[in-house]
């Protein structure tokens, strides 16, 4: 890209005058592919909603490739993109980073040495998915936190298990692998930084809660989505959270 350059033959070449060159735009939060439009209940698989834990799904494993919404999206300029599971669950499993090419599987859009997400939402979401009126738990904000830190409690256990069982082993010692749990396989990932935690938080005391969650536990939120209530405090950084600052106080 400049003037007067010296095309190559069979080189395309584009009359930049009068117009703009921008970077691709990455879209950190997006659906396309697990909810594809136009929006039948045929392609909408992008919540497992069967337990509020389910960090065993990939998102990877319900995106179609060819959502007419990719090529929009391109249009737009989103050359590159993080799909996300919905907010139904506390935790609802594994995002994958694409970057937005037309191909025939999500393999061949992944983008090379991207990690991969845990989507986890708090709040009114998954209180009203499990709650109202269902008498199934969590139906408040309590049974929310209740519910991670039953799921992250038994991801140290689990990670403490593999660990006592590598040392055994190393040291020759006659010991059995613990039992393999695809969920939990996540979480651990999480706790040794290999998974990005995006977390879906509205209000500002949510947020604060999921930062004491995640300091108890010893991982780190990337990202807080939807974050309308996001202010900046001191110890945030320390954290490795996603903050902004409002225009004004929220009223």
């Amino acid at each position: 890209m400049g003037r007067d350059l010296a095309a190559p033959d069979g080189a395309i070449v584009i009359d930049g005058t009068g117009k703009w060159v921008t970077p691709g735009i990455i879209d950190v939060h997006s659906h396309l592919g697990d909810y594809p439009s136009p929006a039948v209940t045929a392609h909408s698989d992008g919540n497992e909603p069967t337990a509020p834990v389910t960090a065993e799904a990939w998102v990877e494993h319900s995106v179609w490739p060819q959502d007419p919404g990719f090529a929009r999206a391109l249009a737009g300029g989103v050359t590159a993109l993080q799909v996300l599971p919905g907010s139904a669950n506390l935790i609802g499993g594994r995002s994958v980073t694409l970057k937005n090419v037309p191909a025939r599987t999500v393999q061949a859009m992944k983008f090379p040495g991207a990690p991969y997400g845990l989507k986890m939402a708090c709040g009114e979401n998954p209180k009203r998915v499990y709650g109202g009126g269902k008498k199934t738990a969590p139906s408040t904000r309590m049974g929310n936190m209740a519910g991670y830190r039953k799921a992250w409690a038994e991801a140290v256990d689990y990670r403490r298990a593999w660990e006592a069982y590598r040392a055994g082993y190393a040291a020759g010692d006659d010991v059995e692998p613990p039992k393999r749990n695809i969920q939990l396989d996540t979480l651990v990932g999480v706790l040794d930084g290999e998974i990005l935690v995006h977390n879906h938080c509205y209000r500002a005391d949510e947020m604060a809660v999921m930062i004491d969650l995640a300091r108890e536990f010893g991982y780190k939120v990337t990202a807080f989505h939807h974050a309308v209530e996001a202010p900046t405090w001191r110890g945030a950084t320390a954290c490795g959270c996603t903050l902004t600052r409002p225009s004004r106080a929220p009223r």
